[in-house]
């Protein structure tokens, strides 16, 4: 992978797809695409001067709330591509962040959108910072995907799918489990054949730690397949699959 660059308002940065981020098919797992993009929205808000070392100084950082990727076609093993993203300002508490994925052609073959919050370290409480507010007035931009992440709506007869024990491969460096980890326990209790996915669409909604005992449940219809993580009884995390 190479650093990444500026252009105008938007960061990207090439990549060659490595073995290691690909299925048994050396298609994409949607998971090393949320992997992906949270990498390159740290240095891109780095970059911008709201970054993960800012904030910390303040003990406050990014968490990512909703996320929408739709797949036009998901790249394979060895495929150059460039990931671009891009900061769209606020809505209400969120603040938002674009992505695309474009292969060597310049055609895009994945589009995102994502809502982000800002938390106390040590409250977990929702913050304001004072010295983001300047991140409200972006101007015009371009939209990945026009609507921000929707908050889900789970059916109400969702089946036991077993469960998982957060472990220590599960953490990131905020001492809770990753983002890109929901959607590997929740495509892990699905059927092999029904994990190519044209749309995914998560909310998280409570930190999950370690040796926390993770609950699934699952639920499908059609071409969907809604996967919801509960803890102690309380939902973690809710995720759609449209195929």
């Amino acid at each position: 992978m190479s650093v990444v660059r500026h252009e105008d308002y938007k960061f990207c940065q090439d990549i060659c797809i490595p073995c290691y981020l690909t299925d048994k098919n050396t298609v994409l797992r949607p998971s090393s695409f949320m992997d992906l993009a949270q990498e390159i929205a740290y240095w891109a808000a780095q970059e911008l001067g709201f970054g993960y070392d800012t904030l910390h100084v303040h003990h406050t950082a990014w968490v990512l709330s909703r996320m929408h990727i739709h797949f036009g076609k998901a790249p394979l093993w060895r495929d150059e591509v460039t990931l671009f993203t891009w900061h769209k300002g606020a809505s209400s508490l969120f603040y938002l962040r674009d992505f695309e994925m474009k292969d060597k052609e310049g055609k895009t073959i994945i589009d995102a959108t994502s809502s982000w919050v800002v938390i106390d370290e040590q409250t977990r409480r929702l913050v304001r910072p004072e010295d983001l507010k300047n991140l409200t007035d972006v101007g015009d931009v371009d939209n990945a995907i026009e609507e921000p992440a929707p908050r889900l709506m789970l059916p109400t007869d969702m089946e036991p799918a077993g469960e998982h024990v957060v472990a220590y491969s599960d953490l990131d460096i905020l001492g809770h489990s990753n983002n890109p980890r929901y959607v590997v326990w929740a495509m892990d209790c699905l059927p092999e054949e029904e994990r190519y996915v044209k749309d995914l669409y998560i909310n998280f909604t409570k930190e999950t730690h370690l040796g926390e005992t993770v609950q699934l449940f699952r639920h499908k219809s059609e071409n969907r397949w809604w996967v919801e993580g509960r803890v102690e009884g309380k939902t973690c995390f809710s995720l759609e699959l449209e195929y």
